[in-house]
């Protein structure tokens, strides 16, 4: 094959220097073929890709087509419904709530609702009026002396650094003008998250960036100046992401620029790893303490974590904890599996942690069954992009939700899936200024807060159809699933559901050897 290319490309050369000779306007045509029989002839003699040695020219196209299959995939061959991570459905009812416009479809589903795993919610024959007042949260136990009224729908944890400035801008004003909340990611509060004055939960991460000591530890007297602002209303401790538990974060280098390093305390340029363990406990009693502490430095504004379940053995020692040290956290948010990020290995986004189905009625049985439900309200976060969606994890034990991708449709993201690379196409997470500046902040924070406005409606009206006036009336039994072709089940049926106290009095068989062997001084 080599021998033979290098013979054509011989053939080619002498062909264009013999047409030249005869007539100068021959160079319009020779210049692209002596070009092509260059490239040609860098592919044949090249060894690092086979296919193009093989193939020298014509194997571009494999590269070509490779680089394309993204858009291929989403615009001319996935179905409205079945794209992933976001179908084109979802996207699509994002985009319309967030522009004003009616989020209405003609002539009925394109799903099949006879499918196993279909799910349905219960419409009663004798609906509410819907509220026109949206419910409040109020998130703040005990030991809370400055609890905050979280609202149904919230935006989750997204760090300046992956996020560009315009973008964290954007979502602050909507949160701002909407009355709800803006996670600021584990990435250290930036003058983008405090200068449109929305309110905010701070997270801090294992890299305690915003209050890190030199060393990479956590700082005390930095994290109580910054917790004394005005706009953090509350503070979670990152244990663990959905996408990626167990892991930390990463935030490439090439987004590391001396904004970043100086709102991270990092060095400029190099690539920022979260290291996948915090250096502030090693036990759940050391934990529940640890919050307890942050709660007193934050001038008790109300405390929480974020974690993505993995051993539910893990957990209920947490819980152990909290009732041999008589405190607890305020809040406790629940990140699904689902869950997204602007970098990961595929290994640890497909197959590591519980989805929030599981993840998330996990942790309510656990605080029901040991009494502590009352006293701690649970956020759930992992694709919730829809009322429906909010209206499940309600069912499912969640008192508020967080969602991250679906409010970055709302600012302009169209699923490049390109944020590990900082050349976003639309200039929501990346750190170059010509990218970001075609994301106008002025109407990216109305299509944050519209489209909030509009899901929480849409909950609400659900609600309503239900026989709802308040989400704490919500129940397992007002959820159905489809097991197989005959047989269709409620939520009630199909999971255990504990009564308070429970595991303290009798633990029921499937949670006994859990409880049993759930130690507040060891995790594993």
């Amino acid at each position: 094959m080599l021998k033979t290319t290098l013979v054509i490309l011989l053939s080619v050369c002498a062909s264009v220097a013999a047409a030249v000779w005869a007539s100068p306007w021959w160079w319009a045509a020779a210049g692209p073929l002596l070009l092509l029989a260059s490239v040609a002839a860098y592919d044949a003699l090249q060894r690092r890709h086979a296919v193009l040695r093989n193939y020298p020219l014509l194997g571009h196209l494999r590269f070509a087509l490779e680089a394309l299959r993204p858009e291929i995939q989403q615009y001319f061959v996935e179905r409205n419904f079945d794209g992933r991570p976001f179908d084109r459905d979802t996207r699509s009812i994002v985009y319309q709530r967030a522009k004003g416009t009616d989020a209405e479809e003609p002539f009925g589903t394109e799903r099949d609702l006879y499918l196993p795993g279909s799910e349905y919610l219960v419409p009663s024959m004798a609906p509410r009026p819907v509220r026109t007042d949206p419910p409040r949260v109020r998130v703040g136990g005990p030991d809370c002396g400055r609890p905050y009224d979280m609202a149904l729908l919230n935006v989750s944890a997204m760090s300046f650094g992956s996020l560009s400035a315009h973008a964290v801008l954007a979502l602050n004003t909507g949160a701002q003008l909407g009355g709800f909340a803006h996670d600021t990611g584990e990435g250290g509060l930036s003058e983008y998250h405090l200068r449109p004055g929305g309110d905010l939960v701070w997270e801090i991460g294992t890299g305690y960036f915003g209050c890190r000591t030199p060393d990479g530890g956590f700082d005390e007297r930095q994290f109580a100046e910054k917790a004394a602002h005005p706009q953090v209303k509350c503070v979670s401790l990152k244990i663990s992401q959905g996408a990626k538990p167990g892991m930390g974060g990463v935030l490439p280098g090439s987004k590391v620029n001396a904004e970043i390093a100086k709102v991270r305390g990092v060095p400029q340029g190099e690539t920022v790893l979260s290291p996948p363990f915090h250096r502030v406990y090693s036990t759940p009693r050391e934990l529940v303490r640890f919050l307890a502490r942050m709660r007193e430095l934050a001038g008790g504004k109300p405390i929480g974590f974020k974690l993505c379940v993995g051993s539910r053995r893990e957990f209920l020692a947490v819980c152990k904890a909290m009732l041999e040290e008589d405190t607890a956290p305020d809040f406790i948010v629940v990140d699904g599996a689902e869950g997204g990020t602007g970098a990961a290995p595929l290994e640890f986004a497909d197959i590591v942690g519980l989805p929030l189905d599981e993840g998330l009625m996990t942790v309510h049985n656990a605080l029901v069954g040991t009494g502590l439900r009352d006293r701690i309200r649970i956020g759930a976060g992992g694709k919730v992009a829809t009322g429906s969606d909010l209206v499940r994890r309600l069912l499912q034990g969640a008192d508020y939700t967080n969602a991250a991708r679906a409010m970055m449709f709302a600012i302009g993201c169209i699923q490049a899936q390109r944020c590990h690379t900082n050349t976003c196409p639309v200039g929501v997470a990346t750190q170059d200024p010509r990218r970001a500046r075609a994301l106008d902040v002025g109407d990216k924070s109305q299509r944050v807060r519209r489209y909030q406005e509009a899901t929480v409606k849409s909950a609400l009206q659900i609600m309503a159809a239900m026989g709802v006036d308040d989400p704490r009336e919500l129940r397992p039994h007002m959820l159905l699933q489809r097991v197989d072709a005959h047989t269709v089940r409620s939520y009630a049926e199909l999971h255990d559901w504990l009564t308070p106290r429970e595991l303290l009095a009798s633990p029921p068989e499937g949670w006994a050897g859990d409880w049993q062997a759930a130690s507040p001084d060891r995790f594993r």
